[in-house]
């Protein structure tokens, strides 16, 4: 902790002046001036929250937006063994030990003035933002969170809800430093609206903080959205309304575990590696997910399944949810038909949401205080790998996750599906091996290409098999093959 009359410092090497100041800097520099503003330094506070979190590996790089005393961006250097660079637009923020080792470590840690309401000079794949976004000014909100989201692609929040003491008591009566005073479900709201997927978020009533764990999906947008809808929209926000009024327990982001989970897809390899299959669940402890069809045939085989997610919202999907067994979680997307509903035990069932309408978002805030979207893309397994990691399931095996069949004229699943059959099957060279795929394997795995760049830092994922997706992974094949096959089959059609 500084020592009363300490004043802050900065190493003025390192300083980037900024062309226009922003206003609010001089308020702060004089703040800063006063040793009382410096006797809590929430980000200190919360280093160790954001590593149990992210778990960024040694070396990693991170930006401390909005650094203040620095003693945060120090923590995370000294105990998580990150690179930090540290931005704030008062350039005597720093305490002087932080400022000294700006000098002695400039490897290890940095310090730039920068405005959050302007470009930022620098990107990294984690951030760390602490006791910040509450003194942006509210029109001002949506652009520093684009900022900082397309900066840092996975991000930590530390946002205070509560109103200041210390702008009246140092400035004199009037003078705030909160110029944002929202609750937590504003907030994430605004990282909604800015494109960032919440993995975890919570909040403590007694200090009067929200957190949140995001990543920003910038890099991947274009494969990201909600999907190709194969029911009209009509319908999907009909039955999302009907889904949510029946009173639906809601899935929600849960703390980061180190619990793995093998999640079945039904894919032709997934019958070949039943042997694997029973090993990590019976030896290794893992929890089975299973998807659609795969559910049954997981029951057949013996296997106790603990999560069964569904998410097409076309009625006969009904069946992949009818034989309902003890201690399983039932993970339903709320556009499903009601019908894939019916007869689930509501205390282990939980709705999640695959982009709603307007109106829809609205329906859920209004019925659980909370609201969050679980991106992806055009198939129930692009869904399953993210809303996993928002229920804090890290480590992921995919186990009949092929994106291809055999053969043309060969099975399509490890069971019998009548939906796929007579596709379409081509041949498509990806890595200089010959697959054969229907058009929507193809863009499933160029989706799986772009959900893979954002999920990168925040997943572990072991592919089985020797399908499409694998090979993908395998050999970092490149995927401009597979995208002008799945284009000349659509121009064809």
């Amino acid at each position: 902790m500084i020592e009363a009359g300490v004043v802050g410092h900065a190493p003025s090497v390192l300083i980037q002046p900024i062309k226009r100041e922003n206003p609010e800097a001089a308020r702060y520099r004089k703040v800063w001036e006063h040793a009382k503003y410096r006797e809590i330094a929430p980000g200190e506070t919360a280093a160790m929250t954001f590593l149990a979190q992210a778990k960024p590996p040694r070396d990693a790089e991170c930006i401390d937006f909005g650094c203040g005393t620095g003693r945060g961006a120090l923590m995370l250097a000294l105990m998580g063994g990150l690179k930090v660079t540290m931005l704030d637009f008062a350039e005597n923020c720093l305490d002087e030990d932080v400022a000294n080792a700006c000098k002695t470590q400039p490897e290890r840690i940095k310090f730039c003035v920068a405005d959050l309401t302007r470009h930022i000079p620098t990107t990294a794949p984690f951030g760390y933002c602490t006791d910040v976004m509450e003194h942006i000014p509210t029109d001002d909100v949506p652009t520093v969170l684009s900022n900082i989201l397309s900066t840092a692609q996975h991000v930590f929040f530390a946002i205070c809800t509560a109103p200041d003491y210390h702008g009246p008591e140092l400035l004199g009566e009037g003078e705030h430093l909160h110029l944002t005073v929202k609750p937590m479900d504003w907030w994430q709201a605004e990282l909604n609206k800015a494109g960032a997927i919440i993995h975890w978020g919570t909040r403590d009533d007694e200090l009067m903080m929200c957190y949140f764990y995001v990543s920003g999906w910038k890099d991947a947008r274009d494969v990201l959205p909600d999907g190709v809808l194969n029911t009209s929209l009509e319908t999907v926000n009909a039955q999302t309304a009907t889904n949510i009024n029946a009173g639906w327990k809601h899935a929600q982001p849960y703390d980061r575990q180190d619990r793995e989970v093998v999640i079945l897809a039904g894919g032709p390899s997934l019958a070949e590696n039943i042997d694997e299959i029973r090993r990590l669940r019976e030896v290794e402890g893992a929890a089975i997910v299973t998807t659609n069809g795969a559910y049954e045939w997981a029951l057949d085989q013996g296997l106790k399944v603990s999560m069964q997610i569904v998410v097409d919202a076309r009625e006969f999907n009904a069946r992949f949810t009818r034989r309902v067994v003890d201690d399983c979680l039932y993970l339903i997307a709320s556009q499903v038909h009601p019908k894939t509903l019916e007869g689930l035990p509501h205390e282990r069932t939980f709705l999640w949401h695959s982009g709603i309408s307007d109106d829809n978002e609205k329906l859920v805030l209004e019925k659980t205080g909370h609201f969050f979207p679980i991106p992806g893309g055009s198939t129930v397994i692009l869904r399953t790998i993210p809303l996993l990691r928002m229920l804090g399931f890290w480590r992921q095996h995919l186990f009949g996750f092929d994106s291809c069949v055999r053969r043309i004229g060969g099975d399509h699943h490890s069971y019998p599906q009548a939906e796929n059959d007579g596709e379409h099957i081509f041949a498509v060279g990806c890595g200089g091996k010959q697959f054969f795929c229907a058009p929507w394997m193809v863009q499933q795995a160029s989706e799986f290409r772009g959900l893979v760049k954002s999920l990168a830092d925040i997943v572990e994922l072991n592919v089985v098999g020797d399908g499409l997706i694998a090979h993908m992974i395998q050999t970092g094949a490149n995927m401009e093959e597979l995208e002008s096959a799945v284009l000349a089959q659509a121009d064809a059609a």
